[in-house]
């Protein structure tokens, strides 16, 4: 990876870029798998999906991305935030006879999800044609520098990436076992300037920054 390869904040227009890269990076995974067992439309559903959730983001969160290569996804948790308009419509229309699978990880995220005021990275992704490259350490340490500036705890679930997370201070919560899927291991990583806690940035006020 170039040293000075830029991050940057999404625009709405690369809403559907980021969907794209992202399902591309899930779609050989093991949760891919078990949400969509057929490996024939894995990709378009996860696309779909994703697409809901990203759109979401725009407005109760925020997204880097740098290049064709990586892109962070994440939510302001700061208060208790709605649902993606009409999602339950949108979810049967983007996953089919898969939307009961994508219920069950839902219901289990937000059970396992903390109460407290906190940021939710939702998604870290690298193309798979850009993995070990140095893109996912780059993105979490710009997503830590981040949370940081704001003091607030960050929370993020991962089916592999343990290591990566642990390197950048994020310590292990009990796991999520999907019923005859892999198992999800949630983290949190508490803010290094938590004591001096800033004023939130909206998503809107800094244009998703």
């Amino acid at each position: 990876m170039d040293a000075v390869t830029r991050i940057r904040p999404a625009r709405w227009a690369d809403k559907d870029h980021v969907a794209a890269l992202i399902a591309d990076a899930l779609h050989p995974s093991p949760l891919a798998k078990w949400l969509i067992p057929d490996a024939g439309p894995r990709r378009q559903i996860l696309t779909d999906v994703l697409g809901i959730w990203i759109e979401h983001a725009m407005f109760y969160g925020d997204i880097h991305l740098t290049d064709d290569a990586a892109a962070t996804v994440g939510f302001h948790r700061y208060r208790s935030i709605p649902p993606p308009a009409n999602y339950q419509m949108r979810l049967a229309d983007g996953a089919g006879a898969h939307t009961d699978r994508f219920d069950i990880l839902d219901r289990l995220l937000a059970k396992a999800r903390p109460t407290e005021p906190h940021y939710e990275l939702a998604f870290l992704a690298v193309r798979p044609s850009n993995t070990g490259a140095g893109y996912g350490t780059a993105m979490l340490a710009h997503h830590r520098s981040r949370l940081d500036h704001v003091g607030l705890p960050s929370w993020t679930s991962t089916t592999s990436a343990i290591g990566l997370y642990s390197r950048h201070g994020y310590t292990a919560r009990p796991p999520i076992v999907l019923p005859g899927g892999p198992t999800l291991h949630p983290m949190r990583r508490n803010s290094e300037s938590a004591g001096e806690r800033l004023p939130v940035i909206t998503a809107r006020e800094s244009r998703l920054a």
